[in-house]
């Protein structure tokens, strides 16, 4: 999945969309800035600063070695496939478990490494939409301290916000500035609509 990123000049959203598109805008309209320009990552709320010298192929350069494209983009080695497995992208890292623990795991089909894998995978699917929804909160709360942190009401609306009372949360907001309220409501609430 893609990244997407909104830029904002004061309490306007000029732009979101993947991180070239929106380097390219926030750079022409850096050229005559009114206001300050923040960019934020929409999956984490932060802000986040591009490298916006030189020319257009420059930038575009930089974030794709910053923000690499989603794994299905990837263009596949050239090479022939050799013997053996696939590279799979696996990467060992140490568990720390207690012997009753790695008992069990080596007792199941296909050993420790198959056992953590389908435990994960099912822990995964049992709690996703709560993780999801953890995520789109926490992303909100970002972008809500940045931009709105001394707007009024602040403080209540994080509040409403943690509690999951929408209905409480949109109302507090109601007055922000449009686009700010707007993108806030997005990220809190877009995969819940």
């Amino acid at each position: 999945m893609q990244k997407i990123f909104t830029a904002f000049q004061g309490q306007r959203r000029l732009v979101s969309g993947p991180a070239g598109e929106v380097a390219l805008v926030v750079k022409r309209v850096a050229q005559r800035p009114d206001e300050p320009i923040l960019i934020f990552e929409d999956g984490t709320g932060r802000s986040i600063d591009f490298d916006l010298r030189g020319g257009d192929r420059e930038v575009l350069a930089r974030l794709a070695k910053l923000v690499p494209p989603p794994v299905e983009e990837r263009t596949p080695p050239s090479e022939p496939r050799g013997r053996g497995r696939p590279k799979l992208g696996v990467v060992a890292r140490e568990v720390t478990l207690l012997p009753r623990h790695w008992e069990w795991l080596n007792a199941q089909a296909g050993g420790a490494s198959v056992a953590l894998r389908k435990l994960v995978d099912e822990a995964r699917r049992a709690s996703g939409d709560k993780d999801r929804e953890r995520q789109a909160r926490d992303a909100a709360y970002h972008f809500m301290s940045t931009m709105a942190g001394n707007l009024p009401q602040f403080e209540e609306a994080s509040r409403a916000l943690f509690a999951d009372d929408r209905r409480r949360f949109t109302g507090l907001i109601a007055d922000w500035p449009t686009d700010i309220r707007d993108h806030i409501v997005k990220l809190a609430y877009s995969d819940r609509a």
